[in-house]
């Protein structure tokens, strides 16, 4: 029973940190732009498309993986020339719905580029395999590697918004984004770079996830929901909480679909206790989230000047 604790706990770690990559570069965006994006997550399918591309065309997935991020960076832009630039200070229902409509034109893009059929990206030959972790407890050694590079973004992350000019440009525009522009921040710049960099980090969540998720259109639409839950029990524009926020969320998920059939067979008949465990696994990050609100409404931690 242990062994499997500790196993689903670091499954859950690593949902949680893929989860963090896609929800960071979010809510910079939603808190420094007040842009809702529900196309976030097309990005995160973009980043596995192009992975899956370049790997298959260098034949080495950390060549692949070294070319998605600049790629899947350009894309971002682009779509921020194009589109995103024209939705800033629209109210947030026309900023749905055309954004709602951008996930119907990429994943149909997809499937025009790459067709419908689901592709896969080989594990890497020096991460195959498993390694000890505990006792006998063996773990998949590529999904260290994605807790690995997740924390080690996560700390880059971290310096970047607390210890670099661009970091105070990006707390004080989720403060007073007005007063940032008046003071003769060029805000359209920022706004490019907050957006490259959420883009950017999309893609290499989805770049990361390859190898163990089949990588086929619509993807990025389960984990967009996620997301968003992460951003508001994280705090939206805090970087902080979306860490916080998203280990949380995959360690409720993941443990909850494991152990919740297990806790409710002391309940009630087998039978029973595992069709309700499948039943409400689900429904506990949104038990959790609700659960959160009630206590702290705007978030575990808040970005300053939030209400």
């Amino acid at each position: 029973m242990l062994n499997l604790f500790l196993l689903q706990a670091l499954n859950g770690l690593q949902l949680g940190i893929l989860l963090f990559l896609v929800a960071a570069g979010l809510t910079l965006i939603f808190g420094v732009m007040d842009l809702i994006n529900l196309a976030h997550g097309a990005l995160y399918m973009v980043g596995a498309y192009l992975a899956a591309t370049f790997t298959a065309l260098t034949d080495s997935f950390l060549l692949g993986l070294a070319l998605a991020l600049p790629a899947t960076l350009a894309v971002g832009l682009v779509l921020e020339l194009l589109v995103f630039r024209h939705l800033y200070g629209r109210d947030h229902l026309e900023q749905v719905l055309a954004t709602f409509g951008l996930i119907l034109i990429l994943n149909e893009g997809v499937r025009i580029v790459w067709g419908s059929a689901p592709m896969s990206v080989p594990v890497p030959d020096f991460l195959s395999g498993s390694i000890p972790v505990v006792g006998t407890l063996m773990y998949p050694a590529y999904r260290l590697a994605i807790i690995a590079a997740g924390l080690v973004t996560a700390l880059g992350l971290h310096l970047l918004v607390n210890h670099t000019r661009l970091g105070m440009l990006l707390r004080a525009g989720a403060s007073n984004g007005p007063m940032v522009s008046a003071l003769g921040v060029d805000i359209r710049r920022l706004f490019l770079a907050v957006f490259g960099l959420g883009a950017m980090l999309a893609g290499f969540a989805g770049a990361m996830v390859a190898p163990i998720l089949s990588v086929d259109p619509g993807m990025g639409d389960s984990v967009l929901i996620l997301t968003f839950v992460v951003i508001v029990i994280g705090g939206v524009g805090s970087v902080r909480g979306a860490f916080v926020a998203a280990l949380l969320v995959g360690l409720a998920d993941t443990l909850g679909r494991s152990f919740g059939p297990i806790l409710l067979r002391s309940l009630m008949e087998p039978a029973a206790a595992s069709q309700t465990g499948r039943t409400l696994a689900p429904m506990l990050i949104y038990i959790l989230m609700a659960a959160v609100l009630f206590f702290r409404p705007a978030g575990l931690f808040p970005a300053r000047g939030s209400r």
